[in-house]
């Protein structure tokens, strides 16, 4: 035997688990070496000689071991050591790193582990319950003990026993009169434990080998004590198990007895049931009895169903079961040297199978039966079913099939109506050429049902019998009504030609009558003599076409009396009108009628027109003879007074009695104007809208004559400027023909104004230099340059567009000569200027950047007062008066300087 893994000599032992190993083999040793009449204190200290080593291994054994050295020399110690671990080695044991040494040294650990060794060997090691021994043994046996008691289950040699509950059980298991298990708690550890060491050491000679507290209060006992005390309860009991094994041995041998025969009386049992519910199923399943409806066979299968899935199992596992329990009792009985088994005569294993093989040849050929009536059954109701289905449908297809083909309705028919008829009528052929396959299907499942015993056979049959009946009928039917509708579509077809041609013929002539009437009819307008004469020329070419046309309308009109005989001689009824046209004959009739009455309106027309058209021209030849006088006359007139307006001959006077004399003529001739528009009224009234004998028309006369007055007004206004301009500012006549020579120069277009980049040209010609000052310019031109100056703009074109500012202040694009003179005129002028204005403005202020209304209306009289008012601006200044007024913008915008 080896120690195994049962002592680390590796680890160091729990303290815990030192003190109860030294206690429980300490009194382990006692236990034996009381019987030699010695005993040990302290069990590391008490060994190291060998002597009661070599002692206790004797009284555990009954062996002798060889003499002990008497001296007390460490050599002599070791070798007592050694002879004892050598008759342990000589026992089976084999052991590693023990050596005498250490046991002669004191070592406790290798002390423990020796006499732990010695614990396994002679008192757990030939412990054998059940084909286990050692500790797996003890283990089982404490298990069988202690299993009927409640709150024990041992599972270990350590927290299994620290309730104490388990040792008292083993202890009750024995000796039930020394302990009251049934007043033991689990939930006092100690008092447990304590009664099972004190019973144990008076009644069963078991010393105490263990404290309660150190079980109880270590989280884990020291597993070698507790076996090592379990074991000495093993020993205890030892005889105890003989007596309990032979009585258990007597009881196994009655119980295999008995149960035999359970098994024999059982199997009768089973095996009488089995066979008798076989002889009562086989002549259910024999019956071959069929039904007559679906429902019922349907019924016997569920019936056979139920016998397959709840009533047959069991009776397969009863089978089962009775040839499992016959061959385990064959068996039990020729292990137990038993004779076999007979059972009585027929309920044989073999008998029940040959039995139970009937029944399933039976129950095969029952189960097919019925599925062959169901199918057979399904057959039949999927074909009555089928029947009347195809029944339902020929039926509701036949409905009132018999009453349209019977009908007349081509008698009233249009051709188009008569072969919309023969196409449903061919459809419905093909149809009932398509349903001729339904019938047939419908009498051969009438046929397979009476092929098959239907049970309602007759009522089909007179069905299918009237299926037929009406099918043959129907097909008589549709011949005839082929025949009718082909003969009726014959003689139509003759109509529909006829019908064809009066409808190709009339829409022409019904067209040519219709353009005729909008041309009789039509409201034409005229505007000469020449238009009138054509229109005249095209109504008799009209005229002459009439004779023709009146013999296509006879034509026509024989068409239709021929479809009228046609219809008469074979009695068709024409109904509607004709298909391929919606005029009738009588509408030709009416309007050829009309036609003929609108042509003598029309050659009233149109001599009336001619007598209008010359008037109209009488018009036209007066106007232009007054408009080509009158309109040449405007033209020279306006040439004349251009030419004075720019001629620079002669003084100013002398221009003005020119254009004096002009106007006085021309407000002369305003007489002829004035006779002009008489005619222009009459034109109007006559609708003359245009007049070849001239290219003028009155608004050209209208025009050129206001152009006259206007021009003439304006160039008289022009010198009478230039002479207040002259007497104002004391130019002579000199320098304004000099500027009117300047002026004419640049005036490319000859219209009296300039644009600006001529205006440009101009100012440079005479000697301004825009862009150095080489000419000292006027005070008001130095102004402007200055202020260009301090906005560093560009003096090229900024002091231009300034200028333009002066010359053109409504930004027209031009400057006229009026406007030139203004400006080369302004520097001499003895007018007031913004600046005197605004000094003025400061008088009446008291020197204040701002005035009231107060001092406007004290110092100025009421209107100008008001007027300066309602245009002056808030003043936003520094120290602003309630009402302050700016004069200082209002000034500048008097004389249009806001921008400078």
């Amino acid at each position: 035997m080896t120690q195994e893994d049962d002592w680390d000599r590796d680890l160091l032992l729990d303290p815990a688990w030192e003190k109860q190993q030294r206690k429980t083999f300490t009194a382990w040793c006692n236990s034996h070496l009381r019987k030699a009449g010695t005993q040990i204190e302290n069990i590391e200290e008490d060994f190291r000689n060998g002597l009661k080593l070599m002692l206790l291994l004797e009284v555990i054994s009954g062996e002798r071991l060889p003499k002990p050295d008497k001296g007390k020399m460490r050599f002599h110690k070791i070798a007592n050591v050694n002879k004892a671990l050598d008759y342990i080695s000589s026992k089976g044991v084999k052991l590693v790193s023990i050596g005498a040494e250490e046991i002669v040294d004191g070592n406790v650990k290798m002390t423990l582990g020796m006499i732990w060794t010695i614990i396994l060997r002679f008192a757990i090691q030939d412990i054998s319950v059940e084909e286990t021994s050692a500790k797996e043994g003890l283990l089982l046996w404490c298990q069988r003990k202690t299993a009927p008691y409640r709150n024990v289950n041992v599972q270990n040699f350590h927290i299994s026993w620290k309730d104490g509950l388990a040792l008292c059980a083993l202890i009750h298991r024995h000796r039930p009169d020394l302990i009251d298990y049934s007043k033991l708690r689990k939930d006092d550890p100690i008092g447990n434990l304590n009664t099972a060491f004190e019973v144990a050491e008076k009644y069963l000679d078991i010393p105490k080998m263990l404290d309660a507290e150190d079980i109880v209060n270590t989280p884990k006992p020291d597993e070698k004590a507790i076996m090592t005390y379990v074991s000495c309860f093993y020993h205890a009991f030892a005889g105890a198990e003989q007596a309990e094994t032979a009585a258990n041995r007597i009881c196994k041998v009655l119980a295999v007895n008995q149960e035999n025969e359970r098994l024999m009386e059982e199997y009768e049992k089973l095996a009488s049931e089995l066979l008798e519910w076989i002889r009562r199923t086989i002549p259910w399943l024999e019956n071959r009895v069929a039904e007559q409806t679906m429902r019922a066979m349907q019924q016997k299968l569920e019936d056979f169903r139920d016998y397959r899935r709840v009533h047959k199992p069991p009776r397969v596992q009863e089978k089962c079961q009775l040839e499992i329990n016959f061959n385990t009792l064959q068996t039990k009985l020729r292990l137990s040297n038993r004779p076999a088994f007979m059972p009585s005569e027929g309920k044989m294993v073999s008998d029940i199978a040959n039995a139970w093989k009937g029944l399933e040849q039976v129950e095969k050929g029952y189960e097919e039966w019925l599925l062959t009536e169901i199918r057979r059954l399904e057959r039949l109701d999927h074909l009555a079913e089928k029947f009347k289905q195809k029944c339902g449908l020929h039926e509701s297809w036949t409905t009132g099939k018999e009453h349209l083909l019977s009908q007349k309705d081509y008698e009233t028919a249009s051709l188009m109506e008569i072969r919309a008829l023969m196409r449903k009528h061919e459809a419905f052929e093909s149809d009932l050429a398509a349903h001729q396959d339904r019938v047939e299907q419908i009498a051969a499942i009438a046929q397979e049902l009476n092929e098959l015993d239907y049970h309602d056979a007759a009522s089909v049959n007179t069905r299918c019998q009237g299926i037929c009946d009406q099918w043959d009928n129907l097909g008589t039917l549709t011949q005839k009504r082929r025949d009718a509708l082909e003969r009726v579509e014959k003689l139509w077809e003759t109509i529909d030609q006829l019908y064809l041609e009066f409808a190709k013929r009339a829409a022409p002539f019904n067209n040519w009558m219709d353009g005729a009437m909008e041309d009789l009819q039509d409201m034409f307008i005229v505007h000469s003599i020449e238009e009138i004469q054509s229109l005249i020329t095209a109504h008799d070419q009209f005229k002459a076409t009439l004779p023709e046309a009146d013999k296509e309308r006879i034509a026509i009109m024989g068409i239709q009396n021929e479809i009228t005989k046609i219809a008469q001689t074979y009695g068709i009824k024409l109904v509607g009108v004709n298909p391929y046209t919606v005029l009738s004959p009588q509408d030709i009739t009416n309007k050829w009628e009309a036609v003929k009455q609108l042509v003598p309106l029309r050659d009233q027309m149109l001599q009336e027109e001619v007598a209008r058209q010359q008037a109209n021209e009488r018009l036209r030849r007066s106007f232009a003879a007054q408009a080509n006088i009158i309109g040449p006359w405007i033209q020279t007139k306006m040439e004349e007074i251009g030419h004075v307006s720019v001629d620079i001959a002669g003084s100013l006077e002398e221009q003005m009695n020119n254009l004096k004399q002009y106007e006085q003529n021309i407000i002369n001739y305003k007489s002829n104007i004035d006779k002009l528009e008489g005619d222009h009224q009459l034109i109007q009234e006559a609708l003359i809208f245009d007049n070849k004998h001239t290219n003028y028309t009155m608004e050209h006369i209208r025009v050129g004559w206001e152009q006259l007055l206007t021009t003439i007004a304006r160039t008289i206004n022009e010198v009478e400027n230039q002479i207040l301009t002259r007497d104002a500012k004391g130019i002579s006549q000199e320098q304004l023909n000099e500027f009117r020579a300047s002026f004419n120069h640049f005036d490319r277009k000859r219209n009296g104004m300039m644009d600006p980049d001529d205006f440009r040209a101009c100012l440079i010609s005479m000697g301004y230099d825009l862009v150095s000052d080489k000419k000292t310019p006027p005070t008001h031109i130095k102004h402007l340059l200055l202020i260009s100056t301090r906005n560093n703009f560009n003096l090229s074109r900024c002091f231009f567009a300034r200028i333009m500012t002066l010359v053109d202040p409504n930004n027209t694009g031009v400057v006229t000569f009026q406007a030139f003179i203004d400006f080369m005129t302004r520097e001499t002028a003895e007018t007031d200027t913004a600046e005197q204005v605004m000094a003025s403005f400061k008088i009446l202020a008291s020197d204040k950047p701002y005035i009231t209304m107060e001092e406007l209306r004290r110092e100025l009289p009421p209107e100008q007062a008001e007027y300066c008012i309602s245009r002056m601006t808030k003043y936003v200044g520094p120290e602003a008066a309630p009402g302050a007024l700016d004069y200082i913008s209002f000034s500048s915008a008097l004389y249009g300087e806001s921008d400078l």
